[in-house]
């Protein structure tokens, strides 16, 4: 039951042929741990199987959807410290989507890695452009194999009770037999491949959209075109041409010859659409770049890390280049690099005062160089932490010079002094370094300081910051400097519009502070500023740049919630989120940051960008064109849902919780009934109905849990959007897992409607 549009692409592919016979490879965890594996394509074409040479051993699998990219030769760090005894041309590396870590694999020539190179990339790309049918041919056939335990290529009775329970359906034993039986057209007492395909349709049969269809179907069979613009103009509540539109979505979705030439929809395409990301909550023209970004960076929502090199936790995890490499891949345009003095006179990075491990300076330097543009053209912020002496630094200040050459921004553009920052679009493609200077830029044009070889900086680091906050932690704690720096010459010339310093106040920087001076604040040390000024804090935020930083407390690199530091116009970072931490709050991130191209970009809303409006997050109501939203969501149906507890016979009962998060007036969350034993198929019609103050500072959270009358609930699903990005009317809403990845087909069907408040 391998996918059609696979199964025809494999008949002339020679890579794919050859993976299917499979090859003996060495997998790679350590420089010492090089071991030997059989890896092959199973023949559904999506699931790679490999094992152990030595017999009897147990066998693995993943899937082709579970892997984001492939890097070819020495792009990792373990096959870049094996780069004497293994040619980059045998090597490679599958990188995984959300936290499950990289397989470094080196095959046994040249050809046969280019092989699975090629081969793995054509079914990517094949996956990532099926249609919703064949994507869910495939699931069938997934559930089809893990349900036929002797392989004989059918299900008898006994499998299909067990593919149920797998299913996460609780059907009386009677019920499930009477489908089994019609789906039985040759009376053989097994389903073979077509027949488990009816039995699968009747079990999914959609009465709650076809309830919709009917209503608006005249003869009940079928949707004429006028039909479907009456659906499209009354329920979807869409503004652009709708005699087109229903013309391309019959043209697009409509599986049958003979409903297409009467210019109809059957409900199959009805189904087809709502199912497809046309139909989809998201509404899918906010996916490409779309906003003006010709406006200051300061204007912007920048997607940021903090402790981009942690893979774990902040007191004893593993640093490594691959946090630069997953956070830039991510579309993350602001990375953090804390430098110490290292051995060799080659300068470290790690959490400093830690059991973190470290790394090189100039290899976090590469990594960034050769990712920052791979996902957006826009510009990347190097935010360092510098604990250097003179004289390593002079030695960072050459690794960025020669490893990142044209790419650093080493002067003001064109040369010319500015009274605002530079936008996106200005500095595409450039590396922007964010560290302590000596003096400013107006220094550069008048010629001060060109004798000096070092200066002096005040020291208050975040170490200072944190210990102020937390003094009575003194476990973690470190002796709060008060010291002067010395910094060269050479790395505070790398530093253009971003000169980090010192926040003393909000009057003295609106009097003294400068358009590039960048000021840092630990997040309660901002929650501070946003209750006792936030009319100030937003202002500030639409002169120049702020970063705000969890808690150094936060060991577990956990993360905060953004939404808070959003509602202040602050942009660096999302607030400094780990990347590496999956979670609410890169819930969040994710939404924000997955429109406008994903290009880590992000413009504010108008107000937060006029210096002389005047807007307080606390008191959203008092400001010109105030004009609060009724949110309504009628939460209908699950499909398919995950099962989170493996024991046997457990089925999940789940409910929906929609979460707001926005202005402090906003925040609120609700929850439907939960359904108990069905986390197949379960029907809701629960309406939720919010009031939202701030519509254009809103998210809009969607969780789906298992309910547990004596435990904490398990999670099953996710999605978050903000606001202004829904479509109205009857949606799905494809569910995203704990770590931000799909998991087709879990989803909900739902109706919404955004209303003024009268």
């Amino acid at each position: 039951m391998a996918s059609t549009g696979v199964g025809l692409r494999i008949q002339g592919d020679d890579n794919l042929q050859s993976m299917l016979v499979g090859s003996v490879m060495r997998k790679i965890k350590s420089r010492t741990w090089k071991k030997q594996r059989y890896f092959k394509l199973q023949d559904d074409c999506m699931t790679i199987w490999y094992k152990s040479k030595k017999a009897g051993n147990t066998h693995s699998t993943f899937s082709v959807s579970d892997v984001e990219a492939i890097r070819d030769g020495h792009q990792s760090e373990v096959l870049l410290s094996l780069a004497d005894e293994f040619p980059a041309d045998r090597c490679f590396t599958l990188v995984f989507r959300g936290r499950r870590g990289n397989l470094d694999l080196v095959a046994e020539s040249a050809e046969e890695a280019q092989s699975w190179i090629r081969g793995m990339r054509t079914l990517i790309e094949t996956q990532e452009n099926m249609g919703e049918r064949e994507k869910l041919d495939q699931w069938i056939g997934d559930w089809f194999r893990k349900a036929d335990k002797n392989n004989d290529g059918r299900m008898n009775f006994k499998e299909v009770q067990d593919l149920l329970k797998m299913m996460n359906v609780d059907m009386n034993e009677h019920h499930a037999h009477h489908l089994f039986t019609m789906a039985d057209k040759s009376q053989s007492g097994s389903l073979e491949d077509d027949e488990f395909v009816l039995f699968y349709k009747m079990l999914t049969q959609r009465e709650d959209v076809l309830r919709v269809f009917q209503e608006y179907s005249v003869d009940g069979q079928k949707l004429s075109q006028s039909d479907l613009q009456d659906f499209l103009r009354e329920e979807q509540l869409d503004r652009m041409d709708i005699q087109q539109q229903a013309k391309q979505l019959i043209e697009r979705y409509e599986p049958s010859d003979t409903a297409k030439l009467l210019t109809a929809m059957t409900f199959d395409g009805f189904l087809m659409y709502l199912g497809s990301a046309e139909g989809s909550i998201f509404n899918p023209q906010w996916r490409g770049v779309f906003q003006d970004m010709s406006q200051p960076l300061c204007h912007y929502f920048i997607s940021s890390s903090h402790n981009t090199y942690l893979m774990e936790d902040q007191l004893r995890g593993q640093s490594s280049v691959e946090g630069y490499i997953r956070a830039l891949s991510r579309g993350c345009r602001c990375v953090e690099v804390d430098c110490w003095d290292g051995a060799n006179g080659e300068p470290i990075v790690y959490h400093g005062h830690t059991f973190t491990s470290k790394i090189l300076f100039k290899d976090v330097v590469t990594a960034v160089g050769n990712y920052a543009f791979k996902v957006s053209e826009y510009p990347v912020i190097l935010s360092m932490e510098n604990h250097c002496s003179v004289e390593q630094q002079r030695v960072m200040a050459q690794h960025l010079d020669h490893i990142l050459g044209d790419k650093l921004l080493k002067s003001t553009l064109e040369g010319k002094a500015s009274v605002r920052l530079p936008s996106p679009e200005d500095l595409k493609w450039k590396i922007l370094l964010k560290a302590k200077k000596i003096g400013g830029l107006e220094e550069s044009f008048n010629g001060a300081g060109e004798d000096s070889q070092t200066g002096e900086v005040s020291d208050e680091d975040e170490v200072a910051e944190i210990n102020e906050d937390h003094l009575h932690r003194e476990s973690v704690c470190r002796r709060v400097k008060k010291s002067k720096q010395r910094l060269s010459k050479e790395l505070s010339d790398c530093v253009v519009y971003c000169k980090s310093v010192h926040f003393s106040n909000f009057k003295q920087a609106r009097i003294h502070s400068k358009f590039y001076e960048v000021a840092s604040f630990t997040e309660s040390k901002a929650r501070k500023h946003l209750r006792e000024a936030g009319t100030e804090f937003v202002h500030h935020n639409s002169r120049q740049l702020t970063r705000v930083y969890p808690s150094g407390f936060r060991t577990d690199s956990s993360n905060f919630n953004p939404q808070e530091m959003w509602n202040a116009g602050c942009q660096i970072g999302k607030f400094a989120l780990n990347f590496q931490t999956a979670g609410e709050g890169m819930d969040l991130n994710d939404a924000l940051f997955g429109l406008n191209g994903g290009c880590g970009y992000v413009l504010k809303p108008s107000f937060m960008r006029e210096g002389e409006k005047r807007f307080d997050p606390e008191v959203p109501q008092q400001r010109d064109g105030y004009q609060p939203v009724v949110l309504t969501i009628q939460v209908i149906s699950g499909q398919q849902l995950p099962k989170v507890n493996i024991k046997e016979g457990s089925i999940v009962d789940p409910l929906v919780r929609v979460e707001i998060h926005g202005v402090p007036m906003d925040q609120a969350k609700q929850e439907t009934r939960y359904i108990e034993n069905n986390g197949f198929n379960p029907v809701w019609y629960d309406t939720l109905r919010f009031t939202l103050q701030r519509p254009d500072l809103a998210m809009v959270r969607f969780v789906v849990e298992d309910h547990d009358k004596t435990t904490r609930n398990d999670f099953l699903g996710q999605f978050t959007l903000p606001l202004h990005c829904m479509q109205q009317g009857y949606r799905h809403i494809h569910l995203l897992s704990r770590d931000g990845t799909r998991i087709p087909p879990s989803s909900l069907f739902v109706h919404i409607r955004i209303s003024e408040l009268g």
